[in-house]
C-alpha cells in the first residue's frame, strides 16, 4: 500500500493537509482538510475523509459545532472533489469560519 502525506500553505493563517493510502491505483483511505490558525493552534474548518467506511465531509464552526454530510462517490472520486473544492473555495471557508463566533 502506498501512502502520500503533505501540508500546503494556502495563505495567511491557512493550510491544506492531505493524506491518502492507495492500492493498485485506487484510493483505500483519505483525509483532505482546510486548517486555519486560531487561538494559538491549527483548527480544522472543513474535512473530507473516508473514516467510518464511507466518503463524507465535515464542516466545523469556530464555536465548536460540526456537521457531517455523506458524499455518494467512490473514494478516488471523492478525493479529487475534496482537493478541487478546498483549492477553489478555501478563502470563502476561512471567511465563514472567522465570522462564526
Amino acid at each position: 500500500m502506498r501512502t502520500v502525506e503533505y501540508v500546503i500553505p494556502l495563505g495567511e493563517n491557512a493550510r491544506k493537509r492531505h493524506y491518502h493510502k492507495s492500492r493498485a491505483g485506487k484510493v483505500a483511505a483519505f483525509v483532505v482538510q482546510l486548517e486555519v490558525f486560531d487561538k494559538g493552534e491549527w483548527q480544522v474548518v472543513i474535512r473530507y475523509d473516508s473514516a467510518h467506511g464511507f466518503a463524507h465531509i465535515d464542516h466545523y464552526s469556530r464555536s465548536g459545532r460540526k456537521t457531517k454530510k455523506p458524499i455518494d462517490l467512490e473514494l478516488t472520486e471523492a478525493l479529487t472533489v475534496a482537493e478541487e473544492d478546498i483549492k477553489d473555495n478555501w478563502k470563502a471557508y476561512q471567511k465563514a469560519f472567522w465570522k462564526d463566533r
